[in-house]
């Protein structure tokens, strides 16, 4: 007699840094929250009655004493930071601390000397004592599951652990792992704000490095939603826990379809199939909507054609870039809560009637719609108000181009003068490194630009004939 056999779709989440710890906590909270998980790994007693089923199981494995262990692992080179992010004693983290009792000790793994904001520190010398540990904590967690459907990946490109020791990881994963999809949250550099010096070097060599071994990275920076956070909560001086909190709507969103029914599920490898048209061009802008406070929530609407025309504006986008400079290659909007496909396609219709939306021409549908009806949760004591519907938008811009020709331009500005360089040959890495990554970089800028111009090249040349 043949038994039919549920098919789970695992995803394991690798946060490394400083940045990547940080963003796993606000994470990890939010997802138990969603699956009625208590702090310390146990279900809440009747799930069911929450509306929820074993789709737990993508992010959680249960294990024989009935505990739910998060399929993660938090990696960083120093010990202090995992120490207290996850133990919850950093002063701005003691709210997330509770759950510190969730995680498996073997899951968070840190190394004794930090890699100092050096991609070179993090990728040649102390990150090469750590991978092994990394890789083998990584495949102990894949033989868990049934059907691994790929890794999300959380880090900063600006830090040493964030930009050196995530290209060294996700070479190897493409080894590993070759089929599996490698989606990428990443905390990009701000263009006036820096928590260090020599972002621009390293963010250029990790981007180099880690080009062809991520499927799609979805950019954030926190000058972006510090902005939004400001704006639309109110909130004069945010701190870490807010923007973190705020990723953390936009990482569940992205997964909420493998982890909850609804009408129009959307896969991880579906992500990579719509939004990216180019194995390069993979960085789509990230924005959600509604963010408002609980005081606001109740004197607005938030109807579904209100939420996806807000996440179209260049204020509520999670980079620093305006999207009305660029056309839309491709457009992700995955709705949550109570909404329904015919109030999307009046709200598309909307935004496809705009004149500052453009585009491009080679591309006539550009929208991948996801619709789940597990409505947003809302984090007690948190800033965001609690509403009915929410929109995650992963637009795959050329506008993103301006972020890149700022990065660069900062790079040119400290290797004319070979500033700090000293420091990154002193670890074993070659100074042509540098080159070999700016021109990458020149490359693909150059492409953004001849995808946003095929279709005027093509007119062009129709007008001769």
């Amino acid at each position: 007699m043949l038994y039919s056999v549920a098919y789970t779709r695992e995803c394991i989440s690798i946060h490394i840094g400083q940045a990547g710890a940080q963003i796993g906590n606000a994470c990890w909270e939010l997802y138990c929250l969603e699956q009625g998980i208590q702090p310390d790994g146990r279900m809440l007693k009747n799930p069911k009655a929450l509306g929820i089923d074993d789709s737990f199981n993508t992010f959680f494995n249960e294990t024989g004493a009935g505990k739910h262990v998060p399929r993660t692992i938090f990696v960083d080179l120093e010990p202090t930071v995992i120490e207290l992010k996850v133990s919850g004693c950093s002063p701005d983290e003691v709210r997330t601390g509770t759950y510190r009792k969730l995680y498996h000790p073997e899951q968070l793994i840190s190394g004794k000397e930090c890699a100092a904001n050096n991609y070179a520190r993090g990728r040649y010398t102390t990150g090469q004592a750590l991978i092994e540990q990394v890789l083998d904590r990584i495949r102990k967690l894949a033989d868990q599951c049934t059907g691994l459907q790929g890794f999300l990946i959380y880090r900063s490109f600006g830090g040493g652990t964030g930009s050196g020791f995530t290209s060294l990881l996700m070479e190897r994963l493409s080894e590993d792992y070759g089929k599996r999809s490698k989606l990428e949250f990443s905390i990009y550099p701000s263009p006036h704000l820096s928590t260090a010096v020599v972002e621009p070097y390293n963010s250029i060599l990790t981007t180099h490095t880690t080009l062809e071994h991520s499927n799609c990275t979805f950019l954030v920076d926190n000058e972006a939603i510090y902005d939004i956070c400001s704006r639309n909560l109110d909130i004069e001086r945010p701190f870490y826990t807010s923007l973190n909190r705020l990723i953390g709507q936009v990482s569940s969103s992205i997964t909420a379809s493998l982890r909850f029914d609804g009408s129009l599920n959307v896969d991880l490898i579906e992500f990579q199939t719509n939004l990216v048209p180019y194995p390069r061009i993979h960085f789509p802008l990230a924005s959600y909507a509604p963010v408002v406070s609980a005081e606001k929530a109740y004197h607005e609407q938030l109807s579904v054609a209100d939420i996806t025309s807000a996440c179209f504006e260049p204020t509520n986008q999670m980079v620093k870039c305006d999207p009305r400079h660029g056309k839309y290659m491709a457009c992700c909007l995955l709705y949550r809560g109570d909404v329904v496909p015919k109030d999307v396609s009046s709200a598309i219709n909307t935004i496809k009637k705009k004149r500052t939306v453009q585009f491009v021409d080679w591309c006539p549908t550009g929208f991948k719609v996801g619709i789940n009806h597990q409505p947003p949760t809302a984090v007690p004591g948190g800033d965001l108000a609690k509403v009915q519907r929410a929109v995650c938008m992963l637009g795959n811009t050329t506008a993103i181009a301006e972020a890149w020709a700022r990065l660069n331009h900062k790079f040119d500005l400290m290797y004319a003068k070979r500033a700090f360089v000293h420091w990154y040959v002193g670890e074993g890495m070659e100074e042509g490194e540098f080159t070999e990554a700016r021109e990458d970089m020149a490359a693909l800028e150059k492409d953004y630009e001849e995808v946003g111009a095929s279709s005027v090249v093509e007119e062009e040349e129709g007008e001769e004939y």
